[in-house]
């Protein structure tokens, strides 16, 4: 032993707690603490937990030995992948001349039960001794394979960094667990958990799933999953309805308590969509509690249950609804499933958990299924496994057959193999192996192995892999349904999401979903979705929204916009309009029904006067036309000519030049007609006024036809022009309303009343200035005083 200094004193309490004898009090500890042997040149360490628990862990309160309990078929499969895949490596000779051995040690789900099992895969002459430097430590284990959970995988890694022994895990995928810093010696065969809860954001953002619950457990893998997921789920605009912590021992009596509360959670809350970050044996207990209240949810499902045979088998599991889950990278293997077929320990070393597994397989225990078992019966579940010919056979342990083929899932062991794959291939690496030999030394100092294991390239069945510069592999993601098959459910791949470039590949064409019965893609959200022409108003989180329609002028031409866009220029939209258009322009059209009528009736009644002009001028030297005096008469009908012809002014779409067009020619036309009215009325009023002689004679000079007709004329004359200069009309720059999509087009005049936005109808007053209707009222009195043929 290294002498060391002070600061060394750490190690000096390491040792005295970790210092681990080969045999204490006739206990061997190779066989108490790792069922599971076979030499080898270079020893692997797989620390898997063949069962689920560790009995009475919380009443613990001395250092006697762990009792586990609840066989775990899937873990040990995961076992029996790797010791099957380090015998092929063996037997094809991939390392000339050296051979691959191990020490399986269960962990039984246990941190505390794995750092016993390191302390004896470490150990070096029966004892593991502290040191000031370990750089020339050289245990037999140079590697540990596992351990299952992430938050075993952490504390052993921890424990292991001191030693710098390479950690290579199939299934831990706790982002943290990716820090180098903390963990330089752990590495592992899958990608980190922050691809994988991006990829399931990323499926409820493509399912348009925004309302969703989430329940972790409270160890690392649960809470650092959890953590990871609460930053994606905001970048694909997902809301947590609430989110739930369980604890991961379910011994404790607080636990079942606890699952029920966050039963009735799930039970209460609107969000039909619920995420579990949690063990296997956790999922079992709820989804327990949701088959007794027949809850029914959708479930997605995190790497740690996605796949699992249990639950899959569970009575009444199609109760709970849809299931959804990512898994890893997995294929099947034929010799492998020999294997299992021909199940025996290696040759020269023994394996505690296969005799387990064939005595509940094929030992006779009929009184278990008794109504009341013996306490050393196993538990329901795995009483399950039992062969119908279990009584039959004389000696279990040298009986096989397919079960684990046909009731397990085999090439969910696929990534085991591959670890183990990688960890030859660096050893042929650091050993110096050609085809015939290898060259280096073997009993090596475990950070040489860590060093080659980081470069290692290879290929298995197709599959390229490499670590990255966190240590994880960067590969991608199968997205499954949990399919109804009978009672029970079946994994049917509906997906792929790839890491790299984070893409999703879905194909759910032909799914029958249990929420809706049928093909439809159910639809969970907080509020339904925003249709174009509306906007998200917030109420307290931004899943949760009201609609609003867009005001006049703005519009949303998409789903689920958060603000009104402007409609460009010249287009306009009216509230909660998905799109703008340019307002249609309103004006009285040739075509129109109207404007035909008034041409007509324009037409109508300038041949009218034609006609009256050819009687006037075929009959002008009769006498009634003398007195009428046919010249005045004539241009009358001349102003009244004008007048009619101003209407076609009024016609079309109006400009500048026909609105000062025509308001002149109608002012002047009817100024010329009124004007000659005046003058008739003055004759009349001349000839009918009783006044004397003298006062006759002065008001017969002032009747001057001519002059007065062209005063008058000329006079409305310089008030249009002065109108022209100084408030010349023009096009109305008036906006429309704005909940109108109609733009009236009409001249700018004082004197035009407001018009209806119609296309039908626009009615229009004359401009005519104020001495144009004092004209009018004045031939009004004199017609009303005497009624007389003009």
């Amino acid at each position: 032993m290294q002498t060391c200094a002070p600061p060394c004193s750490f190690f000096w309490a390491l040792m005295i707690l970790s210092s681990v004898p080969a045999r204490v009090d006739g206990c061997d500890f190779a066989q108490s603490v790792c069922g599971a042997h076979a030499s080898g040149d270079v020893v692997i360490g797989i620390m898997l937990p063949c069962h689920r628990k560790v009995k009475a862990l919380q009443e613990r309160i001395r250092p006697e030995s762990f009792h586990c309990l609840d066989f775990d078929l899937e873990s040990f499969l995961r076992s029996l992948a790797a010791i099957h895949e380090i015998e092929m490596i063996n037997a094809a000779g991939f390392l000339p001349g050296v051979r691959l051995g191990y020490v399986m040690c269960d962990t039984c789900s246990s941190v505390s039960k794995a750092l016993q099992s390191v302390g004896h895969m470490l150990e070096v002459n029966g004892s593991l001794n502290a040191m000031c430097d370990y750089t020339d430590y050289r245990p037999r284990v140079k590697i540990v394979l596992g351990a299952l959970y992430s938050e075993v995988s952490i504390v052993v890694a921890r424990l292991l960094t001191v030693y710098m022994v390479p950690l290579l895990s199939s299934t831990s995928s706790a982002p943290d667990l990716s820090d180098k810093l903390r963990y330089p010696v752990f590495m592992r065969t899958i990608p980190s958990d922050k691809h994988q809860t991006k990829a399931v954001a990323r499926i409820m953002h493509h399912f348009g799933w925004n309302w969703v619950g989430v329940v972790y457990g409270d160890d690392e893998y649960g809470s650092a999953a959890f953590q990871s997921f609460l930053g994606d789920a905001e970048e694909n605009s997902v809301c947590l309805a609430y989110q739930e912590a369980l604890p991961s021992y379910l011994d404790h009596s607080l636990s079942l308590q606890r699952i029920k509360r966050v039963a009735e959670q799930i039970r209460s809350s609107d969000a039909q969509v619920v995420l579990l970050i949690l063990k296997t044996e956790l999922v079992e207990v709820l989804f327990q509690e949701m088959i007794r209240t027949n809850t029914s949810r959708t479930w997605i499902a995190s790497d740690a249950w996605s796949k699992s045979r249990v639950l899959a088998r569970m009575e009444g599991i199609n109760k709970v609804g849809d299931i959804l889950g990512f898994t890893f990278v997995s294929k099947k293997s034929e010799s492998f499933d020999n294997y299992l077929k021909n199940l025996t320990a290696t040759p020269g070393g023994y394996n505690r958990f296969i005799e387990e597994y064939k005595n509940l397989r094929f030992n006779c225990s009929s009184e278990c299924f008794s109504s009341k078992p013996p306490s050393y019966c196993p538990t329901p579940d795995l009483l399950r496994i039992k062969s119908a010919n279990a009584c039959t056979f004389k000696d279990p342990q040298e009986e096989n057959d397919d079960f684990l083929v046909k009731a397990m899932d085999t090439s969910e062991t696929f990534l085991h193999k591959v670890a183990v794959r990688a960890t030859a291939n660096a050893l042929k690496k650091l050993l110096k192996c050609n085809s015939s030999s290898c060259l280096g030394e073997i009993n090596f100092p475990p950070w040489k192995l860590l060093k080659e294991l980081k470069k290692v390239k290879f290929e298995v069945d197709n599959h390229n892999f490499y670590f990255d510069k966190n240590g994880d592999f960067v590969s991608s993601y199968d997205l499954i349904m949990w399919e109804q098959d009978g009672h029970h459910r079946r994994f049917q791949k509906i997906g792929k999401y790839h890491v790299l470039d984070e893409e999703m590949k879905i194909d759910i064409e032909n799914i029958i979903w249990f929420s809706t019965a049928n093909t439809t893609i159910p639809q969970y959200r907080c509020s339904e979705r925003c249709a174009p022409g509306s906007v998200k108003k917030i109420r307290n989180i931004y899943c949760c929204y009201n609609c609003t329609p867009c005001l006049e002028g703005t519009f949303t031409d998409a789903w689920d916009l958060h603000t009104c866009k402007a409609c460009p220029n010249g287009t306009w939209s009216l509230k909660g309009w998905a799109q703008c258009m340019p307002r249609s322009e309103s004006y009285l059209r040739w075509k129109d029904t109207h404007p035909v009528i008034m041409i007509a009736a324009t037409v109508f009644g300038i041949l009218l006067l034609f006609v009256t002009f050819i009687v006037f001028l075929v009959y002008r030297d009769s006498p009634p036309m003398k007195r009428a005096e046919v010249r005045l008469s004539c241009i009358m009908m001349a102003g009244l000519s004008v007048s009619f012809a101003s209407v076609i002014c009024f016609m079309g779409k109006p400009s500048v030049h026909l609105c000062r067009a025509r308001q002149v020619m109608y002012a002047l036309g009817f100024t010329l007609c009124v004007s000659c009215v005046l003058v008739k009325a003055y004759r009349t009023f001349l000839a009918f006024l009783p006044f004397g002689q003298l006062t006759c004679r002065r008001l017969n000079k002032l009747y001057k036809p001519t002059v007065i007709v062209i005063v008058i004329t000329a006079l409305q004359g310089i008030i249009c022009l002065l109108w022209l200069i100084f408030d010349s009309p023009d096009i109305d720059p008036t906006p429309p309303s704005p909940q109108s999509m109609i733009k009236l087009i009409q001249c700018s005049e004082e004197t035009l009343n407001e018009v209806s936005p119609t296309d039908s109808e626009v009615i229009i007053m004359p401009a005519s200035n104020k001495m144009m209707h004092a004209y009018t009222k004045l031939g009004t009195k004199l017609r009303r005083r005497r009624s007389i043929s003009i």
